[in-house]
């Protein structure tokens, strides 16, 4: 498993530098976002694979029409539809994207991202927020997902994100290595 995790790190590590650059930008956000938004904390976090997936990625929100309506937007690759406050997005077990009210992270329309540890213990927040660096990797979550601003900063395939070096398989196997996941 090390092996697998070491090679997302490569990947990651080794972005061009075009993308790097473009997390030097602000982007301008529409006004009018939504006064509302979610409270995260350690305890938000558990097995991946309790939570429904579309593809690869793992969803999860407090309300299920907006469960339903995050699952959709993603599903369809809707672009120009921001995802519901509240959504929560992860592809591996530690890292996260939390979706806030636009004031909150302008930088991101309201993305916050979440770099965490994960142990059968539970889930511990390394760190968060519109900047966050992969300290393994040097890169920040924002420069891999500002190619995707037309879909709301979400990476999929067609999205504009660089593809990741694993297939549905491998993703599935990372998924499965969730130590939180004690029942499975």
């Amino acid at each position: 498993m090390s092996k697998v995790i070491n090679a997302w790190r490569r990947y990651r590590s080794s972005l061009v530098t075009g993308i790097l650059l473009a997390s030097a930008f602000a982007v301008a956000m529409p006004a009018g976002a939504s006064a509302e938004d979610v409270a995260v904390s350690e305890e938000t976090f558990g097995c991946i694979l309790d939570w429904p997936k579309v593809r690869n990625t793992r969803f999860k929100h407090a309300d299920p029409e907006k469960l339903k309506e995050a699952m959709r937007i993603f599903r369809d690759s809707v672009p120009d539809k921001d995802y519901p406050v509240g959504t929560i997005l992860q592809l591996v077990p530690f890292e996260a994207m939390v979706k806030h009210s636009r004031e909150k992270f302008p930088n991101t329309n309201g993305w916050e991202f979440f770099f965490l540890e994960v142990s059968k213990k539970g889930t511990t927040i390394k760190d968060r927020g519109d900047n966050v660096v992969n300290r393994s990797q040097g890169v920040t979550c924002l420069s891999c997902h500002q190619p995707a601003v037309k879909y709301d900063f979400v990476c999929e395939k067609g999205h504009g994100c660089a593809p990741i070096p694993f297939d549905d398989q491998k993703l599935a196997e990372i998924q499965r290595s969730d130590l939180r996941c004690t029942k499975h």
